[in-house]
């Protein structure tokens, strides 16, 4: 079907319609700009292979959940995160818009039913998941949870089962497969679906998220494209108010939490190598980087709150810039970077605090820090001040700061941003380095070598045990320390012997 004629028909239905749409907020009456009226939105809970390996499952059949058309948005309108929510997921997915009526039609023509077809945004609140289990009722039906655009696409000018979907967040690609990674294609959804109910012209079918859905902030922009179509623009805010009763407020159970974060353990490291990285030195570590030409790694003037206190994550990083009393309020006053870098911390993930080694202010005190800790954070690192610095002492998370300070952050530091690269302590960290801490201090470890740094460290400390023994034992040093010739055929027989 001709574009033109499908947009002619959905504005008719949406002039005919007794039904008025709404903005997000709910103030002035609005009509999509694409003319789209849907008697029924329907999306598909699983159907990307690459989806499936990521879940663990793969379904025999699809299954469906609904959402209103009163969550229908554009392009380029806003999607609220509720106030005291921590995960909003967004997902980047292929719109099949019914072109003609559609009921107990066969599979070789389902797609005769198509027409068009558009970048949609399958967002949700995984806070209010466990209110509407498997319906997805409050958690994806909010209004301005489904945006669809930028255009409608002619189904006739692309091959429908080579078509490119793309997410990406803050201009980063986060999300990128193919409809021909499709489980179940547009025509069987059509064929399935129209065996239980009547798809009118207008309604839309969202077809499935690809692996690797994100969970966005506010302040965020997600960008979804499908084919050579537009990017459909939205731009994630939060709500100015609380969300009260009466019903269910947001809270995140543990599955919801590690569906939408990952597993607990996420470190994206072997067994053998988490083992290995939570009982070698980080002066060990140092040596094996100096190995390979990084001289630069280690976190200069940290030191644990806690003494003997062992820290390994990876780095979810935050940027704090001098204070400049004009921009103070802008970008430091209410939901801040530094309050939603605590809240965006996922399980297994180190807060790295770049604050340039000032000493005059804090930069994070004991009730943020606790919230890390209770979102399964790994630690804190800070080349700056900590406040409330003897309450530290008391909490489970590994803290590692080279001064205390009472002044708040205000005094010295305007929070910026968080997840880029920066300098703590002398060394630079990227998001999701991995980082090892302990009564020394903190080493950076690019995680391309997490591996093979692991098991030379662990070797490395073998040696040194023994070598340890012998010199305890009276021994001189020469031959011995490094080892060579005859003392390293000692070493290894020791070694056979201690496995």
């Amino acid at each position: 079907m001709d574009v033109s004629i499908l947009v002619d028909i959905v504005s008719d239905l949406a002039s005919s319609s007794r039904r008025t749409d709404r903005a997000p907020d709910g103030r002035n009456p609005v009509s999509h700009p694409l003319g789209l009226s849907p008697s029924k939105i329907i999306a598909v809970h699983l159907n990307y292979r690459s989806r499936a390996r990521e879940r663990g499952r793969t379904p025999r059949e699809p299954s469906y959940f609904l959402k209103p058309p009163s969550s229908l948005a554009a392009d380029g309108q806003a999607a609220v995160r509720p106030r005291g929510a921590e995960a909003l997921g967004v997902e980047g997915e292929i719109a099949v818009i019914i072109g003609e009526r559609a009921r107990n039609v066969p599979l070789e023509s389902a797609a005769d039913h198509i027409g068009g077809i558009a970048a949609a945004n399958d967002i949700g609140c995984y806070d209010l998941r466990y209110a509407d289990r498997g319906s997805n009722v409050r958690s994806k039906g909010s209004d301005g949870y489904t945006p669809v655009g930028p255009a409608i696409i002619d189904p006739a000018d692309v091959d429908l089962r080579d078509l490119a979907i793309r997410l990406w967040v803050n201009g980063e690609l986060v999300q990128e497969d193919n409809s021909g990674g499709l489980l179940f294609g547009f025509d069987y959804l059509i064929a399935d679906l129209s065996r239980s109910l009547t798809l009118e012209p207008g309604d839309i079918i969202l077809t499935g998220t690809p692996a690797a859905p994100p969970i966005v902030r506010p302040g965020d922009v997600v960008e979804v494209e499908v084919g050579d179509g537009g990017r459909l623009r939205t731009v994630i805010a939060e709500s100015d108010e609380p969300m009260s009763g009466p019903g269910a407020l947001p809270a995140l159970s543990e599955k919801d939490r590690k569906d939408a974060f990952g597993e607990p353990a996420g470190l994206g490291l072997s067994e053998e190598t988490e083992r290995n990285l939570r009982g070698v030195a980080t002066a060990t570590i140092s040596a094996q980087l100096r190995k390979r030409g990084i001289r630069h790694a280690f976190i200069e003037s940290v030191r644990p709150a806690k003494p003997g206190a062992r820290l390994l994550g990876r780095a979810h990083t935050l940027r704090y810039l001098p204070l400049r009393e004009d921009l103070f309020e802008k970008h430091g006053g209410g939901y801040n970077a530094q309050k939603s870098a605590v809240d965006s911390i996922g399980p297994g993930e180190v807060l790295v605090i770049d604050a340039r080694g000032d000493s005059h202010a804090g930069t994070i005190g004991d009730i943020l820090a606790l919230r890390v800790q209770r979102a399964g954070g790994a630690g804190i690192v800070t080349d700056g001040a900590v406040r409330d610095s003897g309450s530290f002492a008391d909490l489970d998370i590994p803290t590692f700061a080279a001064f205390q300070h009472a002044a708040v952050l205000g005094n010295r530091h305007v929070p910026w941003e968080d997840n880029v690269a920066i300098a703590c302590g002398g060394a630079l960290v990227e998001p999701g380095d991995v980082l090892v801490g302990d009564d020394d201090g903190v080493v950076v470890i690019p995680p391309a070598l997490a591996d093979e740094i692991a098991t030379d460290a662990a070797e490395q400390e073998r040696q040194e045990r023994f070598i340890y023994q012998q010199v305890d034992a009276g021994h001189r040093i020469e031959g011995l320390y490094p080892l060579g010739g005859e003392w390293r055929e000692r070493y290894q027989q020791w070694r056979d012997g201690a496995a």
